[in-house]
């Protein structure tokens, strides 16, 4: 086959390729990640759901024999001395308190009940997955003010062959599935900090190879 037409055909599937990207990412902007100082308001106020495999620290004031760590089962419950099957995936850790003290209620006269999280997993809707060409592909449990940066640390950063700086950002927005480009190279090969960007519960990082 003649390399000059071998090249033109490498250079139009790379053209259409980008054209598909780009038709399906947004051209809204991601906001660059802020800081985010001790003691200030936050736009987006972040609150820690329990999932499945979280290990529960329940405590019943002075009712030492109902209390106890318990480990969240598959399907999102757990069972304590007097009561089974109680849901708890998809709560705050205050929002499951308040509903044992309701439930205990029955048999037990004003329980006040706390309940504290010792092992961190989270429901799969609230974790960010990283997947393509990110050295360590994985799904990660989401922390208040984590941003880009901070996830790519977390996967060991780009392989040898990725298009960083054509990864795609999938965000759920107001009911609608979004698409962003976002620029991964730039963020860190060239500690170009404008490319660092907020990152929220749910968010999907797709890092394609790069047509070299």
């Amino acid at each position: 086959m003649d390399k000059r037409f071998t090249g033109s055909l490498k250079m139009v599937i790379v053209l259409c390729l980008a054209q598909l990207i780009t038709a399906c990412s947004s051209n809204n902007a991601l906001p660059t990640a802020t800081l985010h100082p001790s003691n200030t308001s936050d736009i987006y106020s972040y609150h820690y759901l329990i999932g499945a495999g979280d290990e529960l620290n329940i405590f019943v004031w002075r009712n030492p024999e109902v209390s106890g760590s318990f480990i969240v089962r598959p399907d999102g419950m757990i069972t304590t001395s007097l009561v089974e099957d109680i849901k708890v995936a998809g709560k705050t850790p205050t929002e499951l308190a308040r509903s044992i003290e309701e439930i205990l209620g029955t048999y037990l006269r004003e329980p006040i009940v706390t309940v504290t999280v010792n092992s961190f997993v989270g429901p799969f809707s609230e974790q960010i997955r990283v997947i393509g060409e990110a050295a360590q592909p994985k799904a990660i449990n989401y922390t208040q003010h984590m941003t880009l940066l901070d996830v790519m640390i977390q996967v060991g950063g780009l392989t040898e062959f990725a298009g960083g700086d054509d990864a795609i950002l999938v965000r759920i927005k107001d009911g609608q599935q979004k698409q962003y480009n976002i620029m991964i190279d730039k963020l860190i090969k060239e500690g170009e900090i404008s490319a660092n960007i907020d990152m929220l519960p749910g968010d999907i990082i797709i890092i394609p190879e790069a047509w070299f």
